[in-house]
């Protein structure tokens, strides 16, 4: 008599999951590895920064104080040919005053003793710490391509999150054990598959959170997001964050309505975002940065707060840069009289660019404070967890001389509601839709 082998029910589709979650683990993980530590770095950067410029935030205070326009004058003498770019409003009056001064399009920060007139010291602001540890978080230090890369990853970290939530959905397994907390003391086995499996049911919301509001940033995504607003009506300015590594004032931006004097500005007049460092140098006139500093002095705007000349025009723009960007304000004077023309407040910008402000903040650590930035930092923990207990999983149990990949078993049937949410997905994350199909290609010729 025949002995007919069945396989349990829900094999091939356990099977497949797995496969998919196996080979988009071995794409993503080093990336969430990379992206967990530059992102923690970042998360801190109020902390770092401010110990990396204590000796410029506790100057003896005497009773002679210069101008702003002298304080300008003394860092413009650093680097003959460079003009004023921004003037930052210091916090307190025992603090350095930030000058950035900008010399064939690119800035540079000039740190001023108000009360000795004399330069503390000055970096390439795109020089600075957390310059640089944004740029490897975002871009990898290669421009467009470590963007379309971080995006892609990001995108399949997506996919490895939903099937990672498959797979470790009990399935007639009584007790949390396994489930919600670790068995660490059964052997090495359970111990690696424990903390993986625990570490990404606790962090798998907040991850996809976190990946959903890292998009704007990246090349293909903020592309296609401008596109987007373009079609749904929703472009208002600029935005005021960084594409690709790049700033995005004018990305999207739609000529701005008449605001009385300044009928004939430019997009960037009504968006939140600072102008960038112009090659046009304007020279402003006498009385016209103290005059714009003593209006800046007065209005209850969150740290930092930027002051710039508009160039080509007498006008100047006082803005709040705060990392928490629902506090965020820009201002258009005039430079002259000091009169307000225009004022743009977070709650004034479209609905989407509201959403995506809140979760950037969020995202950076800004939102609520240090617990933002402790909750952030047990976020990238876990993904850098999952990262760690998936590699030393997978490396246990492959054999020898293999990828050790899940073997391919018949391909279960995929119903409406899967393909419906995979559809979903590849619209909301194009680049994911792009490679899927490269992948599915790929596994279809491959030999079985």
């Amino acid at each position: 008599m025949e002995t007919v082998t069945r396989k349990a029910p829900g094999t091939s589709w356990y099977n497949a999951v797995w496969r998919w979650h196996f080979y988009a683990g071995l794409f993503c993980l080093p990336f969430i590895l990379w992206l967990s530590v530059t992102g923690t770095i970042y998360l801190w950067k109020p902390q770092i920064e401010a110990w990396q410029e204590r000796a410029y935030d506790s100057l003896p205070i005497t009773a002679t104080r210069a101008t702003p326009e002298q304080i300008v004058a003394t860092a413009l003498a650093a680097q003959p040919g460079a003009h004023l770019s921004k003037y930052e409003r210091p916090e307190t009056p025992a603090q350095a005053v930030r000058v950035l001064i900008a010399r064939d399009g690119v800035e540079t920060r000039v740190y001023v003793d108000p009360y000795r007139s004399r330069v503390l010291g000055s970096v390439r602001e795109d020089a600075r710490l957390m310059k640089t540890i944004s740029a490897l978080h975002g871009t990898l230090l290669a421009g467009k391509p470590g963007s379309w890369l971080v995006e892609i990853a990001a995108c399949w970290t997506i996919t490895m999150l939903l099937t990672g939530l498959y797979l470790w959905w009990p399935r007639g397994r009584k007790g949390l054990a396994g489930v919600l907390y670790p068995r660490w003391r059964s052997g090495r086995r359970l111990f690696w598959r424990d903390t993986h499996a625990v570490a990404g049911i606790w962090v798998s919301l907040a991850a996809v959170f976190l990946i959903a509001t890292g998009l704007p940033w990246a090349n293909a995504w903020g592309s296609y997001l401008a596109a987007v607003r373009t079609a749904t009506g929703t472009t208002d300015g600029p935005v005021d964050w960084m594409i690709a590594g790049k700033p995005a004032a004018r990305s999207g931006a739609k000529p701005a309505e008449s605001s009385g004097a300044n009928a004939d500005e430019h997009a960037g007049h009504r968006g939140m975002a600072m102008p960038p460092p112009s090659a046009v140098s304007t020279t402003p006139r006498p009385g016209d940065l103290d005059r714009m500093v003593a209006v800046a002095e007065r209005l209850p705007l969150a740290a930092p707060v930027l002051i710039a000349p508009k160039p080509g025009t007498a006008n100047w723009t006082i803005g709040s840069e705060s990392a928490n960007r629902p506090q965020r304000t820009r201002l258009t004077l005039d430079g002259t009289t000091g009169q307000i023309l225009d004022r743009r407040d977070f709650a004034q910008r479209q609905w989407i660019d509201r959403a995506i402000g809140y979760g950037i903040a969020i995202h950076e650590g800004a939102f609520f404070g240090l617990a933002n930035q402790i909750l952030g930092t047990l976020v990238t923990t876990l993904l850098a967890t999952l990262a760690i207990s998936g590699t030393v999983m997978w490396w246990r149990r492959r054999k020898p001389g293999t990828l050790g990949a899940p073997l391919k078993l018949t391909r279960p049937r995929y119903g409406a509601v899967l393909i419906g949410s995979i559809a979903t997905l590849a619209v909301a994350m194009p680049m994911f839709g792009a490679t899927l199909l490269t992948v599915l290609a790929i596994d279809r010729l491959r030999p079985r």
